[in-house]
Parts: C-alpha cells; sequence; structure tokens
C-alpha cells in the first residue's frame, strides 16, 4: 500500500470512532432516558479519548510526511493533494491537544446538558453558571494548547474557520452593525407593512409536523439517508454518508416556526448529503467551516422559503391544511407576516434583518469572557445590557436571555460567529446563482427547487471541506467574505416591504 492509502485506512477508523460519539449524542438529545447521563458522559469521553489518540499518533504524522512526497505537484484542489493538507492542518492542531483535555470536554459537555435544561425550566443562571465556568476554562486551554498572539479568542476562531480572525470578524460585524441599526430604526416606523397575527393562531403540532417534513422533502432532503425527530434545540448530525438526521421542535402557533425550523436543519442536511462519496470517512468529509454550512441552512430557510416566489407557490397547499387559521390570507400577506422585522429576544426565531445583532451579542459576550474582562456570573447583566444596545430590548429572565442556546453547554466557544458569516456567504451565492440560474425566481415560484440544488452541490457540496472558508467562498462567488451583498440583499427585499428608500 501507498504511504496515501494507509493514511486513508486510518483517518476511516477516526472517522467511525467519531461518528459513534455522534451517534450517542444524538441519541442523548432524542431518546436517552434522563438517568443515562453519568454513563453516556463516560461513552462520549472514552470515544472521544480514543479517537483524539489515533489521530494524533506518531504514525500518523509519519504517513502525513510521506503521503506529501507522493502528492508533490498534484493540483491543490485535487482530493490527494487536499486530504494531505487539511489533515496536515488538522493533525498539527490536535497535536497540540493533551488527550485527557480532549476526554475531559466531552465528559463535561454530557454531564453539563441536563444542568441547562434545569436551569431553563427554573429560568436561573445560577444553576448553569458553574457548568459555563468549564467551558470557559476548557475553552481558554484549548486556545493556551492551539496558540495565539492577538487575543485567545483568535484560536478558537481559528478552529471552527479556519483562516479568520478576530480582528477581521470585528471589522465584518462593525459593518453590519453600521447598516443595520438605522435600517432597523426605519422600518419600526412603520409596523402596519407586514402585520403577523396570524403567527399566534392554533395550528395542529401534528400537522406542522406533517407538512414540513414534506417540504424538506420537496427542497430535496433525502429521506432514504436521512430522517426527522424532536429535540429541545433543533440540530442536524452527520453520522455517515448515507445517515445524516435532522431534528425540529413544534409548538401550537407558528410564530416559533416548526417549519421553518426544519427548513433550516434540512439545508446542513442537504449540504452533508450532497458531499461526494469519495471524501467519505476522512477529514475532507462536512462543511468547509460551521460559517459556510450555516450559509446553506440560511440559504434554504431565508433566501429560498422567505421569498415572495416561495409563497406564490407554497401558500395554498399549507392553506389546504389550515384553511380556517389562513382563511383570511393570501400569499402576500402570509409573505409580509414571515418577514416581519421586529426585534425579538430569541435568536432562532428572529427575523432576518436582526438576527445578525443576535450573534454580535454572543460574539462580544465570548470574547469578554475569553479575554478576562467579564466573569461568568455577570453574563446575564452584560447579556441586557447588550439587548438594550443591539436591540433596544428591555432586560430580560435567564430562560428568554443566556440560556437559550444550547452551544455554551460544552467547549468551545467561538462557534457562534458561524451563524453570521452564513447570512453574509448565502447573500454572495445568491448573486452568483442570479447569474447563473436567471431563471432562479420563477423556478421558486413553481416549486422547482431542482436547478439551485444542483447548484450548490457543484459549486459548494462537491468540495467538502478541500477549501478554507474564504477560499470556497472566492470560488463559488467570485470573491472572499465580505458584508455587501448582504446588505444590498437586505434593503432591496425589506425597502420593498416596508416602502423605504435607503
Amino acid at each position: 500500500m501507498s504511504a496515501l492509502d494507509e493514511l486513508r485506512a486510518d483517518l476511516a477508523t477516526v472517522a467511525d470512532l467519531e461518528r459513534a460519539g455522534a451517534v450517542l449524542d444524538w441519541d442523548q438529545e432524542t431518546q436517552m432516558p434522563p438517568g443515562g447521563v453519568e454513563d453516556r458522559a463516560n461513552q462520549l469521553a472514552t470515544v472521544g479519548r480514543l479517537s483524539h489518540e489515533l489521530f494524533t499518533s506518531d504514525r500518523i504524522g509519519e504517513l502525513l510526511e510521506r503521503a506529501g512526497e507522493e502528492v508533490a505537484g498534484q493540483p491543490y484542489e485535487s482530493f490527494e493533494a487536499s486530504l494531505v493538507r487539511v489533515t496536515k492542518r488538522e493533525w498539527e492542531q490536535a497535536t497540540r491537544l493533551p488527550a485527557e483535555l480532549v476526554e475531559n470536554i466531552a465528559r463535561a459537555g454530557a454531564e453539563a446538558r441536563p444542568d441547562w435544561l434545569r436551569a431553563r425550566q427554573e429560568s436561573d443562571w445560577s444553576i448553569f453558571a458553574p457548568r459555563m465556568e468549564r467551558t470557559v476554562e476548557f475553552s481558554l486551554a484549548l486556545a493556551e494548547a492551539h496558540g495565539w498572539t492577538a487575543s485567545p479568542y483568535d484560536a478558537l476562531i481559528e478552529r471552527s474557520e479556519p483562516g479568520l480572525s478576530t480582528r477581521f470578524l470585528e471589522g465584518l460585524f462593525g459593518e453590519l452593525k453600521e447598516a443595520i441599526v438605522p435600517m432597523v430604526r426605519a422600518i419600526a416606523a412603520r409596523p402596519e407593512a407586514a402585520p403577523d397575527e396570524v403567527l399566534d393562531r392554533d395550528f395542529d403540532p401534528e400537522l406542522q409536523l406533517g407538512i414540513s417534513l414534506a417540504v424538506v422533502q420537496e427542497l430535496g432532503y433525502d429521506l432514504e439517508r436521512g430522517r426527522l425527530d424532536k429535540s429541545a434545540h433543533p440540530f442536524c448530525v452527520s453520522l455517515g454518508a448515507g445517515d445524516v438526521r435532522i431534528t425540529t421542535r413544534v409548538k401550537r402557533n407558528i410564530r416559533d416556526s416548526c417549519l421553518f425550523s426544519t427548513i433550516h436543519e434540512s439545508g446542513h442536511g442537504m449540504y452533508d448529503q450532497g458531499i461526494p462519496k469519495i471524501l467519505d470517512r476522512s477529514p475532507l468529509w462536512g462543511g468547509a467551516s460551521s460559517g459556510v454550512h450555516e450559509s446553506q441552512s440560511r440559504f434554504w430557510e431565508n433566501l429560498v422559503c422567505r421569498s415572495r416566489a416561495f409563497w406564490i407557490y407554497f401558500f395554498p397547499r399549507l392553506a389546504k391544511v389550515f384553511p380556517a387559521q389562513l382563511a383570511d390570507q393570501t400569499a402576500e400577506s402570509f409573505f409580509r407576516a414571515n418577514n416581519r422585522v421586529r426585534p425579538s429576544y430569541i435568536r432562532v426565531d428572529a427575523d432576518e434583518v436582526t438576527y445578525n445583532l443576535h450573534v454580535l451579542m454572543r460574539f462580544e459576550i465570548e470574547k469578554q469572557l475569553i479575554e478576562g474582562s467579564l466573569a461568568v456570573g455577570d453574563v446575564p447583566e452584560a447579556w441586557n445590557q447588550a439587548l438594550d444596545q443591539y436591540l433596544g430590548l428591555a432586560p430580560t429572565g435567564a430562560l428568554t436571555g443566556p440560556l437559550q442556546d444550547i452551544h455554551w453547554v460544552q467547549a468551545p466557544l467561538g462557534g457562534f460567529v458561524g451563524y453570521a458569516l452564513g447570512n453574509l456567504i448565502g447573500a454572495q451565492l445568491l448573486e452568483r446563482v442570479r447569474v447563473d440560474v436567471p431563471e432562479f425566481d420563477s423556478l421558486l415560484a413553481v416549486g422547482s427547487f431542482g436547478p439551485l440544488l444542483e447548484w450548490l452541490h457543484r459549486e459548494v457540496h462537491a468540495h467538502g471541506r478541500k477549501f478554507t472558508p474564504d477560499e470556497l467562498t472566492e470560488r463559488a462567488s467570485g470573491g472572499p467574505i465580505r458584508s455587501d451583498a448582504w446588505i444590498r440583499y437586505a434593503r432591496v427585499k425589506f425597502g420593498e416591504i416596508y416602502g423605504l428608500d435607503w
């Protein structure tokens, strides 16, 4: 066997262990009885430690060196050159982390979940605060092991968004804030343009689940290689090329929309289902970064399914499922209701315009926690200050404040930035789609989603993790990650809805 073949075989074993851990995670979120927490924490810790030890072994390092010589001269984008390049980057990062730290992080995450749920039930940050202390402690340990120069937060950003930095994100987010805040103020003066009371009517949860599943199948989510379950916080988990699962949540109204949550997660699912089989069981299988992955979920949720063209197609079908609730609605009125801009407390239910401000809040709080300028006990106060600064909202309780997201249950911090990056990358991709598929809107209006999914498969999904976020965005859209495409998109769409000329 060549060194490359040996490397692939060993990496496949690592991938199998990691996916076994993902199955355990999925089960804990959807099926596991409450009494299984301690056992599950031990199982996840063991699987995490074993996969880390195998991946960081001297043997992998030696195979990387030999394989590097074998692929010398191969094109940068080739499978062989990319496998060695990306694996080497991941290996160098992982070898800096002690196996004990990896094991402790996995165990702490499993142990923290029930405390997070209990803290949510009682809306009491102090219940979860000790677990959050551990998340910050482990995040700092990861940053120190990884190494950094300007800020320890840089090390965490590099882990989730290779090639990007805290300083770059501060500049990018500053541009967003400068554009969004006056946009929100102008829109607030015209609430009559998008009445949304219909979202608070009673919609049978089982019917919501059924129509949501039907929609994502139409979009392209393959149930032969996936399934839909319910969980406290919607997510997507990829257990292999043939097993990409999504979850959702449902209430009796549709303001906290089961439909859009399911569509969002199906965007993640279609990304992973679209990655070529050749990349499977290797570090190349998966999304280029959390931000690129989020570009796919937000693309389908917002750029497709919150568009006027989509509701021209889909509203008549929804009205047949809920005739009484939607008797006084039209495709246009329902499109406007689902695009109402109004500052709110919950990130996952935020409108497109204010959503990025929720991410900016979390970015600032995480950065302060990591850099030591904010104590965990003071997070609720910092949260309420940010609510006022970014969204103009009054103080809130912990349930609708810092306990609303599951992300702080486990280290590392730094993942929230991907949500805003996903919005920006998605808007850049949309501009390119409109060039390459000029009939885009007319296709949506008749429920033809195949050409869009084929474009995304070809330009984004087919590359897996071969490229960094900036490299992939450049290849697919013609430019690096930036804010101007999203700002143009938001000004056009919401300027038209609210009758505003920016």
